[in-house]
């Protein structure tokens, strides 16, 4: 049976109401690991951050089982894999989460346990479609 994951949609819904949700997930991640921010060094960010933003959605998506969804986080792994044009090494998604839930817990007022841990096994689903494809 497939997960119902719209209580994701509706927290990612209120992050996105403050302004700055995408830009503090960048502030978090990119001193989360030292092997990340050199990642980033020729972005363009503000192309990246509307790739993040609809690669969230997507992500939610996927991970309640949606088809259209599938093929989205498919093209995203492909370009992330080691053959990609952006290869991302598997043990960096960990930080990605962990970033993604941290900016989550300080931008959604009603953020708490429960749904920090249910933001954490969503996207861990897409982390895995991206670690298999790696």
């Amino acid at each position: 049976m497939l997960e119902n994951y719209d209580d994701l949609q509706q927290s990612y819904g209120r992050c996105l109401r403050e302004k700055n949700f995408i830009e503090r997930f960048y502030e978090i991640f990119m001193v989360s690991h030292p092997d990340i921010a050199p990642m980033f060094a020729k972005t363009d960010f503000n192309t990246q951050r509307l790739a993040l933003r609809r690669g969230i959605s997507a992500g939610i998506e996927h991970a309640s089982g949606s088809r259209l969804a599938e093929n989205t986080v498919k093209r995203m792994a492909e370009v992330h894999s080691r053959k990609g044009r952006v290869p991302v090494p598997p043990s960096l998604y960990r930080y990605w989460v962990e970033s993604l839930v941290t900016a989550v817990s300080e931008t959604d007022p009603q953020a708490d346990d429960k749904l920090l841990e249910r933001w954490r096994k969503g996207m861990n689903k897409v982390i895995s479609s991206f670690t298999e494809r790696y």
